[in-house]
This record gives structure tokens, C-alpha cells and sequence, in this order.
């Protein structure tokens, strides 16, 4: 496959190898189908060599490995604050707030210690 101006060519003609082309077009892709925003990371030379085994030994690409991770990190993260809020609404319906009158007394209460 001939490429010119990409990111592997930096600009000038070249010839990509099977494995390039497949990574670029996975990642054309998916950036098309999903909207996907570039994000750079650092990583330990360790973490590198450990992603790059598991990439070997399950095949597709280090960007896949990554967003999977991803994607098991934040569903085990639980709701953000406003989702969790939202999942409360109306668990509690006979629910009565005080009248103001009350809180505005626990606040005197409250502040003569």
C-alpha cells in the first residue's frame, strides 16, 4: 500500500507494510464511527512492554487493549454524582421534608452549641 502525507510517511511517499495499514485503517475507523478523540499517555517502560505481551498474545491493536481497559476502569468506577442523584429520584415517596420553620429552629439549636 502507497501512502503520501500520512503520519507514517511524515509527509512523503511510502510503502506500508500489511500490519500498518491494517492499524491505520482500524483506527480511520474507528475514529469515523465513534468519534473518537487523540489522546497521548506516558507510560513506564514496563507497562509498555506488559501491553505490548498481551497485544502479542491476543492479536489486535494496542489502541483496542487500551480502550478496553478503559471501558472496564469507568464501568467499576461507578456513577458520577448527577447519575447517582438521578437513580434516587422518587425511591422515597412518602418522604416529608420539615417545614422551613423547623430547619430555621435546628439552626438556632445549632449555633448556641
Amino acid at each position: 500500500m502507497v501512502r503520501s502525507g500520512s503520519s507514517f510517511g511524515r509527509g512523503s511517499t511510502s510503502i506500508l507494510r500489511a500490519g500498518d495499514a491494517r492499524e491505520w485503517l482500524g483506527a480511520t475507523l474507528y475514529t469515523a464511527l465513534y468519534m473518537s478523540t487523540r489522546t497521548q499517555i506516558y507510560l513506564t517502560g514496563e507497562q509498555r512492554a506488559r501491553l505490548d505481551e498481551l497485544v502479542r498474545r491476543r492479536g489486535g491493536s494496542l489502541a483496542e487493549l487500551i480502550r478496553e481497559a478503559v471501558d472496564a476502569y469507568l464501568a467499576g468506577a461507578g456513577p458520577g454524582a448527577a447519575e447517582a442523584l438521578e437513580h434516587t429520584f422518587g425511591r422515597s415517596p412518602d418522604f416529608a421534608a420539615p417545614p422551613r420553620e423547623e430547619w430555621r429552629k435546628r439552626d438556632e439549636r445549632l449555633s448556641r452549641g
